[in-house]
């Protein structure tokens, strides 16, 4: 009587165990994983609201981080991912082609800026002819993310290039480049609660984030913001070394127009979620739209050479949008 008490709690226990992992299964062929650079916060917090309202049961985790970072976390933790998306498509071409995507699809543009708030030093008198002396001064403190986690770090390098050749100032670049290191951040979001506490003045930043947080903004010249394509022979002048793909190695970046862009995995745990969220962003009503609205010019294109890779649901949709 004992014995078959205990085949019954037994059989009883493999009954709930197999129902927790089915239910487990359920959740998650429901739920998604997107890696993404920290200036698309927002916009993409704002796509998840949208899309889990329009499809309910889904569930969409977000992990923001320097891009470069996020296809550390694929290629060296083997962390699962269904999408990374990033502020730099040559981070997708360069890390994660071939072997663990095939394409990738350009989405939305940006330039750089100097992001400050009205308690910042010298902010009621920085303009376009003064910021360079205001910045190098010594009671003025800026901040700048890690070029070799995130591509807004060194585009803040080739920026301080470009405004050397530009203004035509010796020692500018270096000037820049060996001030206020202690105020280096892996990502260029981290330096927001630096600014808004009054650590620091001034940050190099996407103009996108400081408009989606109501900082105030000095435009750059697009000669040196990396946000205008006429000026793209200009910007082959900056270049920077940065940490490569294989630890130890280094990789070498040259200045160029900035470009977002987003991949699916190969082995993405949900790639038929993967693809309707996908399909989500490159809509022009829906995800360009949200895109636009936080301060990112859209775009929905994928270079020639990737066109074949493109699954049929998203190239549909990049059919109504590319441009």
């Amino acid at each position: 009587m004992k014995t078959l008490h205990l085949i019954s709690k037994f059989i009883f226990g493999v009954l709930i165990l197999s129902a927790a992992l089915s239910c487990n299964s359920k959740q998650d062929k429901s739920t998604l994983i997107v890696f993404h650079a920290g200036s698309l916060s927002k916009p993409l917090q704002e796509m998840v609201t949208q899309f889990e309202h329009k499809n309910p049961g889904s569930q969409i985790l977000l992990e923001a981080a320097g891009s470069r970072e996020c296809a550390r976390k694929i290629t060296e933790l083997h962390k699962p991912c269904d999408i990374m998306a990033s502020s730099d498509y040559t981070v997708i071409q360069e890390m994660l082609i071939p072997e663990y995507t095939n394409w990738f699809i350009d989405f939305a543009t940006n330039e750089m800026c100097i992001a400050y708030t009205e308690n910042s030093k010298a902010a009621s008198v920085i303009n376009a002819e003064n910021w360079v002396k205001i910045l190098l001064a010594d009671s003025v403190t800026f901040g700048r993310s890690n070029p070799d986690l995130d591509p807004c770090g060194y585009r803040t390098i080739m920026l301080f290039e470009l405004a050397e050749l530009y203004l035509n100032e010796a020692n500018l670049y270096s000037g820049f480049l060996s001030k206020d290191i202690n105020y280096i951040r892996p990502k260029e979001v981290d330096l927001l609660a630096l600014l808004e506490s009054n650590v620091i003045d001034y940050i190099f930043i996407y103009k996108s984030v400081a408009i989606q947080h109501h900082l105030k903004v000095l435009d750059l010249p697009d000669e040196i913001n990396l946000g205008n394509p006429e000026f793209t022979d200009f910007y082959k002048n900056a270049s920077v070394e940065i940490t490569g793909k294989v630890p130890g190695s280094t990789a070498h970046k040259t200045g160029e127009p900035m470009i977002y862009a987003f991949t699916i995995l190969k082995d993405a745990p949900n790639t038929e979620l993967a693809e309707q969220f996908a399909t989500f962003m490159l809509n022009p009503e829906q995800g360009q739209k949200i895109m636009e609205q936080n301060g990112q010019q859209s775009m929905a294109r994928v270079p020639d050479e990737y066109r074949k890779y493109i699954p049929n649901k998203i190239f549909k949709e990049l059919s109504k949008t590319d441009r």
